[in-house]
């Protein structure tokens, strides 16, 4: 815990503790919008085994949200569908859907840790390759982008079950690319995706 939590200790003594982490999921699959969340925990926080979201089971993921969900000073989400990553590209989409989340908390925060990405904000920030493995805060918003995403498609799977969303979560993976050439594709395919193009050129 105490690596995790290095990056808002330094903050911390510095006097800031409105600190927001930032995380992104979803650049890579073929379908569905790329979410983000922004999330400000308490001070001197502590959530035994809560990590990288991509290191959890889905279980301790939805354990894990409930609970940031709960103790959270603020949560803000920000989404960005299909047709704006085919307008602007999934790294601009990416980078407006993080605006977005930081826009919608509800207490503005006096520093910004992101994962990675960098934004151009007003408020004071840092980046940090792989945040979510090295900041509690970036962890915390990447379970909670992960599960929101997740959650959208399993809703997605419900409507379109042949693409086997609640497995594939809308990644290429062999069997989703083969559902693609036998069902074809909807509205929330991302046609700038190498394998929607390439689909979408064999149907002309």
């Amino acid at each position: 815990m105490n690596d995790l939590y290095s990056n808002e200790r330094e903050l911390i003594k510095k006097g800031i503790t409105l600190i927001a982490g930032v995380d992104e999921v979803g650049r890579g699959p073929l379908v569905g919008p790329v979410v983000t969340a922004a999330v400000i925990l308490p001070i001197d926080y502590k959530l035994e085994g809560l990590t990288d979201s991509k290191k959890l089971s889905e279980k301790k993921r939805d354990y894990f949200y409930d609970i940031i969900m709960h103790d959270a000073i603020s949560v803000g989400i920000g989404i960005k569908d299909n047709k704006v990553i085919d307008e602007v590209n999934i790294y601009e989409a990416t980078k407006l859907a993080m605006y977005e989340a930081i826009n919608n908390l509800n207490i503005t925060p006096e520093h910004v840790l992101i994962d990675a990405m960098p934004l151009d904000l007003d408020i004071p920030h840092t980046s940090i390759i792989k945040g979510d493995a090295k900041s509690l805060s970036i962890a915390a918003a990447s379970v909670i982008a992960k599960v929101t995403r997740d959650r959208m498609m399993y809703e997605l799977d419900q409507k379109y079950p042949m693409y086997n969303y609640k497995k594939n979560k809308g990644y290429p993976t062999k069997e989703h690319i083969e559902a693609i050439n036998k069902y074809g594709i909807f509205d929330g395919y991302r046609k700038t995706y190498g394998p929607v193009k390439d689909y979408l050129e064999k149907t002309k």
